[in-house]
């Protein structure tokens, strides 16, 4: 049986992933952690498992960075990065990061059975829809959806994400997690400069 260990903070889709993984007849969740130090606890805890579905945004930390020090620290893991982001900087750099593979969470349970047998026999898998985008956005500037444009424009105006989780009809959580996603596809650094470069850029 293949062991699969997942590390995403939306506990909700922890839940309802590994169950449809117990499921499948061929592989089980051993174990679960919401957070880059929950994560290291886990593997101070339990064998690393065959492969590792790693979300990229994380309340202490991301994917992208935590990526290259497990596959450091435990060479032989499988990780296939699982995220509600499908921006090619993304993708390409949890790829040149060591993961084996990216799926989308829009995804269906399939496609992440298909991920997850394609890196344990050694290939990289990304799933049709990254597939599709990384075409279409080649050689493409970045771009912003209109909810990250909407986003933008309430954090310009000075509005907390609490009050932008109102505004947007998000939780918190959400928020939070495409303010992250912002400030990595603009290169900023904090709130200060993602203001000064939607104003630069004339992005609102």
């Amino acid at each position: 049986m293949v062991q699969i260990q997942i590390v995403d903070d939306h506990k909700m889709f922890v839940e309802g992933l590994s169950r449809v993984i117990n499921e499948s007849g061929f592989a089980q969740v051993s174990n679960t952690a919401h957070s880059v130090n929950e994560c290291w606890e886990m593997l101070a805890t339990y064998p690393i498992a065959d492969v590792m579905l790693l979300d990229i945004f994380l309340p202490d930390g991301n994917g992208m960075e935590l990526c290259p020090l497990l596959k450091k620290k435990y060479p032989n893991v499988k990780i296939l990065a699982l995220s509600s982001f499908s921006e090619d900087a993304i993708v390409s750099h949890m790829l040149a990061g060591g993961a084996s593979g990216y799926i989308l969470k829009s995804a269906g349970s399939q496609e992440v059975f298909k991920g997850i047998q394609a890196v344990l026999r050694g290939g990289q898998y990304v799933c049709e829809e990254i597939s599709h985008l990384l075409r279409m956005q080649e050689g493409s500037n970045v771009s912003l959806t209109p909810k990250e444009r909407e986003l933008l424009r309430l954090i310009c105006e000075g509005l907390t994400s609490t009050e932008i989780a109102r505004k947007m009809f998000f939780s918190v959580e959400t928020i939070s997690s495409y303010r992250r996603n912002l400030l990595y596809k603009l290169g900023a650094h904090n709130t200060a400069s993602l203001v000064r470069i939607a104003v630069e850029e004339q992005l609102i």
